[in-house]
């Protein structure tokens, strides 16, 4: 496998774009939402960690690339994720989110941080991080609510569309990005 693929524009013409790392996603919660996020998740360029408290909610069988973590200490997992991780949090509990968020908040090589939640969730959210030290300048690192704008549609598999969409475009721009600074450091 090479680390390049081909994209066709026009009919005769193609352009060789690195093939980007599989994304690392940290999904916490089990519910509806996560259920619906697992299945898009399955069939994209990614590895899925899979955390919730409440191991009868994962179903007997998964995509390959979804790895279950039925944990009492979900905190930690956001410790243990790799460089360069994306962070999904939608837990059955507010609190339990708001521990999360402060702790991947701590960390400073994330990809992406996004909870699921309201705009009255996130200015609460924010309140308390301050309070507890993040940065004001961090917070634009949290996303929430999550999903691409334009889709009001609340139901599961349709949020799961919009945050699929949205973790695809902040892929793809990385990629982007790479490819300029590459780009640079080549006529250097």
């Amino acid at each position: 496998m090479n680390d390049f693929s081909s994209v066709q524009i026009g009919r005769r013409s193609a352009v060789h774009v690195p093939r980007p790392a599989p994304m690392h996603i940290v999904l916490f919660g089990a519910g509806h939402v996560g259920h619906a996020l697992v299945r898009l998740l399955g069939s994209l360029p990614c590895v899925v960690q899979w955390v919730d408290e409440r191991d009868e909610l994962f179903p007997d069988e998964t995509p390959a690339n979804v790895q279950i973590e039925a944990t009492d200490t979900p905190d930690v997992i956001v410790d243990t994720a790799p460089p360069g991780a994306y962070f999904l949090v939608m837990t059955h509990n507010h609190a339990l989110d708001f521990s999360l968020a402060a702790r991947i908040m701590r960390r400073r090589d994330f990809t992406y941080f996004g909870m699921i939640g309201s705009k009255t969730k996130r200015v609460k959210f924010e309140r308390r991080l301050l309070e507890r030290g993040v940065d004001l300048d961090r917070l634009v690192e949290m996303t929430c609510p999550i999903g691409v704008d334009g889709i009001v549609d609340k139901a599961p598999s349709a949020i799961a569309v919009a945050v699929c969409a949205e973790l695809l475009q902040i892929r793809t721009r990385q990629v982007v990005a790479q490819m300029a600074t590459q780009k640079l450091c080549a006529s250097v």
